[in-house]
């Protein structure tokens, strides 16, 4: 996911969310699920590495 995003030149903030119970439940609340990876514009979510709807959302 990392070299995908970096070779794209999207900028992006990676959040551990074992580590971080608020980030945990807002991805829960956003998703319906706890899968990573997670991937969010803000408004749309991409679980796991879906190739097709990261293009969507990048561009």
């Amino acid at each position: 996911m990392k070299e995908f995003l970096s070779s794209k030149g999207v900028q992006y903030r990676e959040i551990n969310v074992a580590a971080d119970a608020k980030a945990r439940d807002e991805m829960v609340a956003g998703t319906g699920m706890m899968a990573v990876p997670t991937v969010t514009d803000g408004k749309e979510f991409v679980v796991g590495f879906d190739k097709e709807k990261l293009e969507k959302i990048i561009h």
